[in-house]
C-alpha cells in the first residue's frame, strides 16, 4: 500500500507564510488629548512645588534679614529710648531742685520790708519797743504747714486797750502777716516808765502818771509768695528783690 504525504507548507507562497505566522499591531489614532494632558499636569505641578519652594526660601532668607536689621534697629532705639529717660530723669531732677530754689525764694521776707510795713500802720498812740523773729509752730492735725520762715512777735507800748486793738487790726490787714493767726499775746496796765535823765522835781507835789497797757501780738508769715507782692515790695522799698523776681518770672522759672 502506498502513503500519501503531502507538504502544504511548500506549496505557499513567502509573504503567505509570513502573514500567517506574525500578527500585525495596529493602534487607535483616535482623540490624544487626555494622554496630553495628563503629561502636561504631570509635568506642570512638580514645577510648580519647586518654584513655590524656591519662592519660600527666597521670601523667608528675606524676612530673615529684616528681622536682622529690625533687631539692629531696636537696640539702637532702646539705646536711644534709654539716653533719653536719662535726659529726663536729669532734667526732672534739675526742675525739682530749681522748683524747690524758687519757692524758698519767693518765701522770703526782707526785714526792711516787714519794719516799712509795721511803720505804716502803727497808730500815733502805740509804741513798738521789740520785734523778733519767731520759729513756726507746728500745725494741728488736718491743717497745712506754716510758713518755714517762722511769725514775728511784737512788743510795746499802748496809750489804752483800744489802741491795742486798732493796730492789732491794722497789722491783720497787712499782705506781709496771716490775718488769721494775728493775735493779741498779752496786754496788761503797767506804770508808765520814766525817761532816763528826767529832771526830779524838787517840789512836794507828786504827779502819778497814767497806767498804760503793755502788749504783745504774735502773727505768721503769710504763705503769699513775693512773687505776688512785687507791689507792697516797690511801695516799702525793697527794688534788690522785685528786680530778681522779674528776671525770674522773663525767664519762665516763676509764673506771672
Amino acid at each position: 500500500m502506498y502513503s500519501l504525504d503531502v507538504n502544504f507548507l511548500k506549496d505557499r507562497r513567502p509573504d503567505q507564510l509570513n502573514s500567517q505566522t506574525k500578527p500585525k499591531l495596529s493602534f487607535s489614532t483616535g482623540d490624544l488629548t487626555p494622554a496630553y494632558l495628563g503629561v502636561g499636569l504631570g509635568v506642570f505641578f512638580p514645577v510648580v512645588a519647586g518654584l513655590s519652594l524656591w519662592l519660600l526660601q527666597a521670601k523667608n532668607a528675606e524676612l530673615a534679614q529684616n528681622i536682622a536689621q529690625l533687631d539692629q534697629q531696636k537696640q539702637q532705639l532702646d539705646q536711644q529710648i534709654g539716653d533719653i529717660n536719662k535726659i529726663r530723669e536729669q532734667t526732672s531732677k534739675v526742675k525739682g531742685e530749681t522748683q524747690a530754689l524758687v519757692t524758698v525764694f519767693d518765701q522770703i521776707r526782707p526785714w526792711s520790708a516787714m519794719l516799712q510795713d509795721l511803720r505804716d500802720r502803727i497808730p500815733t498812740t502805740v509804741q513798738i519797743e521789740n520785734v523778733k523773729q519767731i520759729a513756726p509752730v507746728a500745725p494741728a492735725q488736718g491743717q497745712p504747714p506754716p510758713n518755714p520762715a517762722g511769725g514775728v512777735e511784737i512788743s510795746g507800748l499802748a496809750r489804752t486797750f483800744n489802741d491795742v486793738n486798732d493796730f492789732l487790726l491794722t497789722l491783720q490787714q497787712s499782705r506781709f502777716l496771716k490775718a488769721t493767726e494775728t493775735k493779741i499775746a498779752t496786754a496788761e496796765l503797767t506804770d508808765a516808765p520814766i525817761p532816763p535823765g528826767a529832771a526830779q522835781s524838787n517840789t512836794r507835789v507828786i504827779i502819778k502818771a497814767p497806767k498804760i497797757v503793755k502788749y504783745t501780738i504774735q502773727s505768721s508769715l503769710s504763705d503769699v509768695p513775693a512773687s505776688e507782692l512785687i507791689r507792697e515790695l516797690e511801695q516799702k522799698g525793697t527794688v534788690g528783690l522785685v528786680t530778681r523776681i522779674r528776671s525770674l518770672q522773663q525767664t519762665g522759672v516763676i509764673q506771672k
